[in-house]
Protein backbone atom coordinates (compact mmCIF):
# COMPACT_ATOMS: atom_id res chain seq x y z
CA UNK A 1 0.00 0.00 0.00
CA UNK A 2 1.62 3.46 -0.73
CA UNK A 3 2.34 5.73 1.50
CA UNK A 4 4.59 8.89 2.94
CA UNK A 5 8.27 7.43 3.81
CA UNK A 6 9.25 7.50 7.14
CA UNK A 7 12.10 9.59 8.17
CA UNK A 8 14.29 10.39 11.56
CA UNK A 9 11.73 13.10 11.84
CA UNK A 10 8.37 11.15 11.88
CA UNK A 11 6.41 11.32 15.00
CA UNK A 12 5.33 7.61 15.68
CA UNK A 13 3.96 6.58 19.17
CA UNK A 14 3.31 3.13 20.56
CA UNK A 15 0.03 2.31 22.23
CA UNK A 16 0.75 3.41 25.70
CA UNK A 17 2.14 6.75 24.47
CA UNK A 18 5.92 6.21 24.41
CA UNK A 19 7.83 7.61 21.26
CA UNK A 20 9.85 5.52 18.62
CA UNK A 21 13.15 7.26 17.84
CA UNK A 22 15.01 6.31 14.42
CA UNK A 23 18.53 5.27 14.51
CA UNK A 24 19.49 5.28 11.03
CA UNK A 25 22.26 3.00 9.60
CA UNK A 26 22.87 4.39 6.50
CA UNK A 27 21.69 8.46 6.93
CA UNK A 28 22.98 9.02 3.35
CA UNK A 29 19.36 9.23 1.68
CA UNK A 30 16.92 12.23 2.86
CA UNK A 31 13.67 13.44 2.48
CA UNK A 32 13.07 16.97 3.42
CA UNK A 33 16.70 17.14 4.61
CA UNK A 34 15.97 14.25 6.98
CA UNK A 35 17.50 10.70 6.79
CA UNK A 36 14.86 8.03 5.52
CA UNK A 37 13.84 5.30 7.46
CA UNK A 38 14.56 1.67 6.46
CA UNK A 39 13.90 -2.27 7.69
CA UNK A 40 18.30 -2.14 8.76
CA UNK A 41 17.39 0.72 11.40
CA UNK A 42 16.91 0.57 14.83
CA UNK A 43 14.02 1.93 16.44
CA UNK A 44 14.27 2.62 20.54
CA UNK A 45 10.67 3.65 22.45
CA UNK A 46 11.39 5.82 24.87
CA UNK A 47 8.97 7.25 27.58
CA UNK A 48 6.58 4.44 27.13
CA UNK A 49 4.43 3.82 31.00
CA UNK A 50 2.81 0.30 30.13
CA UNK A 51 2.87 -1.79 33.63
CA UNK A 52 1.16 -5.51 34.13
CA UNK A 53 0.32 -4.81 38.31
CA UNK A 54 2.82 -3.83 39.63
CA UNK A 55 5.48 -5.09 37.17
CA UNK A 56 6.83 -2.37 34.43
CA UNK A 57 6.16 -3.74 31.06
CA UNK A 58 7.00 -0.10 28.82
CA UNK A 59 7.80 -1.14 25.28
CA UNK A 60 11.39 -0.54 23.99
CA UNK A 61 11.36 -0.96 20.26
CA UNK A 62 9.65 -1.48 17.24
CA UNK A 63 9.78 -4.34 14.90
CA UNK A 64 8.70 -3.37 11.47
CA UNK A 65 6.84 -6.26 9.60
CA UNK A 66 5.78 -4.80 6.45
CA UNK A 67 7.56 -2.83 4.79
CA UNK A 68 7.37 -0.71 1.29
CA UNK A 69 7.43 -3.43 -1.52
CA UNK A 70 9.32 -1.67 -4.40
CA UNK A 71 11.00 1.11 -2.75
CA UNK A 72 14.78 0.27 -1.32
CA UNK A 73 17.48 2.43 -0.13
CA UNK A 74 20.89 1.14 0.31
CA UNK A 75 19.39 -2.44 -0.76
CA UNK A 76 16.58 -1.99 2.48
CA UNK A 77 13.05 -1.26 1.72
CA UNK A 78 11.88 1.48 2.73
CA UNK A 79 8.89 2.42 5.52
CA UNK A 80 6.42 4.21 4.69
CA UNK A 81 3.40 5.15 7.00
CA UNK A 82 1.22 2.25 5.76
CA UNK A 83 4.35 -0.23 6.88
CA UNK A 84 2.82 -2.40 9.26
CA UNK A 85 5.20 -3.14 12.78
CA UNK A 86 4.92 -4.09 16.24
CA UNK A 87 6.14 -2.68 20.02
CA UNK A 88 7.76 -5.04 22.07
CA UNK A 89 8.83 -4.80 25.62
CA UNK A 90 12.04 -6.19 27.26
CA UNK A 91 10.76 -9.66 27.17
CA UNK A 92 10.08 -9.60 23.47
CA UNK A 93 6.36 -9.68 24.48
CA UNK A 94 4.08 -7.57 21.62
CA UNK A 95 2.45 -4.86 23.17
CA UNK A 96 0.42 -3.53 19.76
CA UNK A 97 1.27 -1.71 17.04
CA UNK A 98 2.78 1.69 16.80
CA UNK A 99 1.00 4.67 15.26
CA UNK A 100 2.53 6.94 13.19
CA UNK A 101 1.22 10.64 13.52
CA UNK A 102 3.03 12.30 11.30
CA UNK A 103 5.70 11.95 8.77
CA UNK A 104 6.81 13.98 5.83
CA UNK A 105 4.72 14.04 2.73
CA UNK A 106 6.79 14.98 0.17
CA UNK A 107 7.71 11.32 -1.15
CA UNK A 108 5.30 8.57 -1.45
CA UNK A 109 6.14 5.02 -1.59
CA UNK A 110 4.73 1.55 -2.92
Amino acid sequence: MPGPILSVGSTVTCPHGGHMGVVPGSPRVAVSGMAVATMADAFPVAGCVFAVGTKAQPCVTVEWLVPAARVRVMGQPVLTQASVGICQGVELIPQGSPSVLSTQTRVIAT
